[in-house]
Order: C-alpha cells, then structure tokens, then sequence
C-alpha cells in the first residue's frame, strides 16, 4: 500500500513531471488524429474504388476487347451465379476531349466562346443501369433524377434535345436510318424548291450523351476563400447541355474479299453533356468522360463486344478468392486478365498503408521523447531521495518494494498523459471539420486541398483497437523508461544511503 501512497505524492508534488505527462499527452493525442484522418482517408478511397470498378473485373488484354459478352456473362452465371448480386459490361478506351467555354466580362456579360481546348481522356461505354448495380456509378451523378432513375442518364430531351437538333440533325438519326439527303442543285430558278424531306418523329431521333467527369468540367478559382461555398470556389467550364467534341479510333474487325483486315480509322463526334460525375477523388473526375454503351460500339465498330465486365459479389470478402479461382480456371489467361479492384489497385493501396505506417513509427517517436523525460526525471529523484530510500530499506521495504514505488510512478505518468491524450485526440477528431474551416477563415488559405480530393469533409474513422493500442504503446514506454532508475534504487543499500546523515 505504501509504494501507491509514496507515486501518488510524487505525481503531485513534482511538478517536473508534468513535462513528460504533456509530451505523452500529445503524443498519444497526434497518433489518434493521424491514424483517425488516415483511416478516414483509406476508407473513403477504398469505397471510392470499390464503387466505381465492381468487386471483380474480367478484362480482355486486347484493346478489341472479346466477342459476345453476353455469352460470357451467361458462362460467368453458371459457373458462380449463386455468388454474384450483379454483371455489367463496359468498353474503355483513351480520347481526345475538345470544347470551348463561355467567356464573361467584368459586369457578367457574355463575351462569346473561347477558342477549343483539347484534353486527353479516358472514356467509359457503359449500361448505365448495370453500372449502378455493380458500382455507386449513379449515386456520383449530380442531377437528382438521374440518380433516381440511371436509365435516363444519357438522354438528351426537352429544350435542349430541340436546340441541338435544330442545328445537326444529320448527326442524331437512329441507327437504321438514313441522313438527311442534300437539296438538287442547278434547278430552274422559277421551278419552286423541292419540299424539305420530312423529319423523323422525336423517338426516332438519337443524340450522343455524355456524362463529363467534374474535375473536367469546373476549374478551382485560385482568389476563392477558405469559407467560400464550393460553387463559388469552382467555376464551370462545361455544363449540362453544352456540346463537347470526343475524338477516338474505331476498331475495325471487317475482313475483305482478299483476306486483308480494316484498319483503325479516326472517329470524331460531338455529344452533348447529359450531367456531371463526382465521385470526389480527382483521378477519376479529371479523366473521366461516360457514353452509353451501344453508341461506343457503333462508333468504335465493336458490336457485340466489350473490353471489360465488372461483376459484383454479394458477400466480396467471403467469395471473392472462390470466385478469382474459379474464373481463372475457365477463361484463359493469355486472352483475360480477371482480378479484383483491390489487387488492381493495389500499388495505391499499399502506398498509402505503408505512409501510415511510416507515420506512426514517427509520431511515436515523440512518445519515446517523452519517455527519455521521464528516465532523466527518476534519476534525477533517486539521487534527490537517497535518504528516504534508505530509511524505507532500513525500516524494513524490500528491493521489490522501492521498485514498484518507482514503476507505479512510471505507470501514473503514463496513464494521466494517455487519458489527457485521448480525451485530447478524440475531441480534436471529432471537430476536425470545425478547427479546420476555423485555421482557415484566420490563415485565408485552406488547410485541407478541396481540389485535389473534391472532398465536402475532411473524413476521419476512428477504431476502437486504434485507440487501445496507441494508450498501450504510451503506458509501455512510460514503464519501460522507469525501470532502470528503479533497478538502481533497489540496490541502494541502507548504511550507504544513510552513511552522511
């Protein structure tokens, strides 16, 4: 009982430990926020990915892609069906962007059209609804109907179907129908006009959709402020309704009467911009450019095919290395590539566990700072106690005793600088957002890059064993610097420490 009684008096009158609880406080407090923000990250891009690419890819190594995907999706059914919540096809393939954006002077008048500005791509033909099944494709777009109702996403209806009609009308025809044929020429000038050829009927009229990437379609104005709302900070440059130019290569699979093969030629057609896609990472929002599937195949000349179909697992962590084997053992790997989004991803992944690994070695270092404190401050209270060490001893307290008066005031420092710590850390993680919009409505500049994330929050997960181990590693350290001042103080005989009183 006495060696408590003896650590509570020393934690209460030398105040020179407070040094090392606060080191161990903020410490234990730096490491919750970090691996919370770091979590909350890896989660968000672990969602982020899953999201967009499905649980399971079968891709065709060949740009081509594979005949009949939808045979192969009906062999995928039979070998693990039973597994499997949904299957989309998908066609991907590089582009040229081009487009041009309103220009407005000073008082907010429109000036007219800038000149076109190209921009390389990545383009998606998908199903949108067999998209939404195997990903959150719907859940990223912006428009509340097409979230509602992905059939619709790549439509072009209303005024905006009439305004581009007006103007192109050769260009939207359905796929069995003809173009709008030219007027003769060099008729007799008191002959009336030929009738205009009669339009088609407004179900029969097709418009290219689009659905542009956000990072893509807005610029970050760099003059905002911190405390500025998103839509003032990014300007857009395209809009839904605007016309956008894709350039890509058709893949030309014809065969002539002498055996010889077609060749890839250039494809370049205008689409009109259905909506916007946000997933919030801006590798994604900054490439990506989604068209429905069947006018990537009739462009590309691909029909039938796909270059990729992304399966959605009902239980991804159970089945997923079933049905990884299974697939491989069916499709061959010389013409497929069939993995999951994690191993796809994985360099990322594993890039960003090994930086919070890497932090946490360093953030911990502050805690060991705090431990070399506390040996400095026991030896320092060995040699200020030789005499009360030696009248203990004298009076009949055992090596063990004097050890555990010290090791308890070790493990005191270490469990006040851990609850300060954690009380500490988690409020900070909690009001995170807040402090953060705080710094910068002081600083004028953000603490955290919307930019680069599009993130609306800075996202945090904080787990409970997270929290246990990082107050365990502070609480060892605390100990494990105590323990070679205590040694010395249980060997201290009693006639040496009271050889001069």
């Amino acid at each position: 009982m006495y060696k408590l009684v003896l650590s509570w008096r020393y934690l209460r009158t030398r105040y020179l430990a407070l040094a090392s609880i606060i080191s161990v406080m903020l410490g234990v407090a730096t490491l919750i926020v970090v691996n919370s923000v770091m979590g909350g990250f890896a989660t968000k891009l672990r969602d982020r990915l899953r999201g967009i690419e499905a649980h399971v890819l079968v891709e065709a190594r060949s740009a081509d892609g594979f005949y009949d995907y939808e045979s192969k999706m009906e062999y995928i059914r039979q070998l693990v069906g039973d597994k499997i919540e949904a299957m989309s096809p998908v066609i991907e393939t590089v582009a040229m962007l081009q487009y041009r954006y309103r220009k407005y002077d000073a008082d907010g008048r429109l000036l007219g059209m800038s000149d076109p500005i190209p921009r390389p791509v990545r383009l998606f033909g998908v199903d949108p609804v067999g998209k939404s099944r195997t990903g959150e494709f719907a859940r990223h777009l912006l428009n509340p109907a097409h979230r509602a109702d992905p059939a619709r996403t790549f439509l072009v209806e209303g005024e905006v179907k009439k305004r581009h009609r007006r103007y192109y009308p050769h260009r939207y025809l359905s796929l069995g129908q003809q173009t709008r044929p030219k007027p003769p020429t060099g008729l007799d000038p008191d002959e009336p006009p030929p009738p205009e050829p009669p339009q088609p009927p407004d179900d029969a009229i097709r418009i290219y959709g689009a659905v542009v990437g956000y990072g893509i379609a807005t610029v970050r104005n760099p003059h905002a402020k911190a405390s500025d709302p998103d839509d003032v900070k990014d300007k857009k440059v395209i809009r839904p309704g605007d016309e956008i130019t894709i350039a890509m290569m058709s893949q030309t699979h014809l065969v002539g009467h002498d055996g010889s093969r077609g060749y890839p030629r250039p494809v370049v057609v205008n689409f009109v911009v259905t909506d916007l896609f946000k997933s919030g990472m801006s590798e994604f929002d900054s490439n990506l450019i989604f068209i429905d599937l069947r006018d990537m195949q009739r462009l590309r000349t691909m029909y039938g095919r796909a270059t990729s179909i992304q399966i959605k697992l009902k239980n991804y962590d159970r089945d997923k290395d079933e049905v990884l084997a299974t697939l491989r053992r069916h499709f061959h790997p010389v013409l497929y590539h069939i993995d999951t989004w994690e191993r796809k991803r994985a360099p990322l992944l594993a890039a960003i566990a090994i930086e919070r690994g890497i932090l946490n070695v360093l953030l911990f270092l502050i805690i060991a700072v705090a431990g070399f404190g506390i040996l400095a401050i026991f030896f320092m209270i060995v040699v200020e106690k030789t005499r009360d060490i030696g009248i203990l001893k004298a009076l009949g307290a055992s090596n063990r005793g004097v050890m555990g008066i010290f090791l308890s005031y070790g493990l005191g420092l270490g469990l006040v600088g851990a609850l300060l710590g954690t009380g500490l850390g988690v409020t900070i993680t909690l009001y995170i957002n807040e402090i953060e919009r705080w710094i910068g409505r002081v600083t004028g500049q953000d603490v955290f890059p919307r930019d680069v994330y599009y993130f609306d929050r800075i996202p945090t997960d904080m787990q409970m064993s997270t929290l246990m181990l990082v107050n365990f590693g502070a609480i060892f350290i605390a100990v494990a610097a105590s323990v070679f001042p205590a040694i010395r103080a249980a060997l201290l005989r009693p006639v040496q420490a009271l050889r001069y009183e």
